[in-house]
């Protein structure tokens, strides 16, 4: 069973909460995010207004005239005390597929460089991995992913753009994302996909949701335009 002790809650404002799971992204951690998550979801807090799940914690917004930090601490411990028991439900897996380098990823030559590698290696190398979609924020439908090999790990951009062309994907660090519209971004962008992220016509308008499986597939231009044409 989880040890609700080992958890860290910290005031984030006058009307907000902040659990956390460890200070490290992983796995088991992001796991008890999902789990705490759905507890909550399925068990609602009257005074409990919102809830932002991240990397390794939680964070609880709440109405402050109804409740107190401590008093919302007691609840939260009793729920964790059975998180270990809650089902997550069977991750979507999804597959992206993604044109690289070229016009469709301004920054790959460059990334490629830095790490003494190939174009095509690091494209290679970023289409092998498994991602997770930790959460969603930045703008509706992005996803951060981790999971990106370490070899990739690259710092942002020392200025961000002024527009990123929607389906852009970029690494940050060491994770990866896809951006759904054209937004300013300082991720160091490697590729585009054709397909939307973002869909307002659907029940689910993200493509992506939290605990997703990903997959990257490299496609040639000529595929990306024939699928950019089908996605219209």
């Amino acid at each position: 069973m989880s040890d609700p002790d080992a958890v860290r809650f910290q005031a984030a404002s006058d009307q907000s909460l902040l659990v956390s799971f460890g200070g490290e992204i992983t796995p088991a951690a992001h796991d008890r995010v999902r789990r705490l998550l759905r507890l909550l979801e399925s068990e609602r807090i009257p005074a409990v207004r919102n809830l932002h799940p991240a990397y390794c914690s939680l964070l609880i917004c709440f109405d402050a005239l109804a409740i107190e930090h401590n008093e919302l601490e007691t609840i939260l411990r009793r729920h964790l005390a059975r998180i270990d028991d809650v089902p997550l439900p069977q991750p979507h897996e999804v597959e992206i597929p993604v044109c690289y380098g070229g016009e469709f990823g301004a920054d790959l030559a460059e990334l490629a460089e830095m790490h003494n590698m190939t174009p095509e290696h690091v494209a290679a190398l970023h289409a092998s991995a498994n991602y997770t979609a930790y959460f969603l924020g930045f703008t509706p439908g992005f996803a951060y992913l981790g999971g990106l090999p370490e070899a990739l790990a690259t710092p942002r951009l020392p200025s961000p753009r002024r527009t990123v062309p929607a389906g852009s994907v970029g690494i940050a660090g060491n994770q990866t994302g896809v951006y759904p519209f054209a937004t300013a971004g300082g991720w160091r962008l490697i590729g585009r996909t054709p397909i939307p992220l973002f869909r307002p016509g659907e029940r689910d308008m993200s493509l992506l949701a939290i605990g997703d499986r990903v997959r990257f597939r490299p496609i040639s231009p000529q595929e990306f335009a024939k699928l950019a044409g089908e996605c219209r």
